[in-house]
């Protein structure tokens, strides 16, 4: 059996048709459910499976928290990368929003993905913090996994790390340019906050900053992540971490 979740085009369909799978489910097969292009991609995905039979909750969406120590237990993790340049917000703002967490007393780390070393040094030197600890080059992923799952907040575009919080219940604050939180943010929640500027979609995979995303100001960024660190904390000292962090 061949499954295809990469989306409803004939491309990968046909890679897996190569392999002559005795049984191919795929939107792109005459027997394959309906393409939803707007539902959010948990549910679009799990309507995709229920269409073949398959049970699949589009709320199942932790993961069990990590074995390895965390490389910085309680820091905030600032991700300014992204794969494609219309999801990545410009690097002088989060190095603002950074100098705004360690102003308020907030430990930071700055992380980066492959290939994104220059980016990530370049706002930590603008943030002009000495204490910011960078962690470049791309870590293994458990490392990488512990980092967030142990994060007071995570900050980030819309990319990768953004649903690992949410996957690990860490507090997020996400910005969201060419594509609505409405498709590929998470499920309504006080611990996760999505930034978005309404207006026509763009292209997620362009090459230049996104416009509703450059709509997105420091200012209000920061703002966002020191109240739902508040939040977070004081929900805590009310109680307790471990119920605080069923969500």
């Amino acid at each position: 059996m061949a499954i295809d979740l990469h989306g409803n085009g004939p491309e990968s369909r046909d890679a897996l048709v190569a392999l002559r799978p005795r049984r191919l489910l795929a939107h792109a097969c005459p027997d394959g459910p309906p393409w939803r292009a707007q539902a959010n991609e948990r549910d679009r995905w799990c309507a995709f499976l229920h269409g073949y039979g398959i049970a699949a909750d589009p709320l199942d969406l932790r993961l069990p928290r990590p074995t390895t120590p965390s490389p910085a237990p309680g820091a905030v993790v600032v991700h300014p990368g992204a794969a494609s340049g219309s999801r990545r917000w410009p690097g002088e703002r989060f190095a603002a929003v950074v100098r705004c967490l360690g102003a308020a007393g907030h430990d930071v780390v700055l992380t980066g993905g492959p290939g994104e070393d220059a980016l990530v040094r370049s706002v930590a030197e603008r943030s002009g913090r000495r204490g910011c600890d960078v962690l470049t080059g791309g870590l293994p992923f458990g490392e990488l996994s512990a980092l967030v799952a142990g994060a007071s907040l995570v900050l980030s575009g819309d990319t990768g790390l953004a649903h690992l919080a949410v996957a690990h219940g860490t507090p997020s604050v996400t910005l969201f340019g060419p594509v609505p939180p409405r498709l590929w943010g998470p499920p309504p929640s006080p611990d996760h906050l999505a930034l978005w500027k309404p207006g026509p979609p763009g292209d997620p995979h362009g090459r230049t900053p996104d416009a509703r995303l450059l709509r997105i100001r420091a200012g209000e960024v920061a703002a966002a992540c020191l109240t739902l660190l508040r939040d977070v904390r004081s929900r805590q000292e009310r109680t307790g971490p471990e119920v605080a962090d069923v969500h």
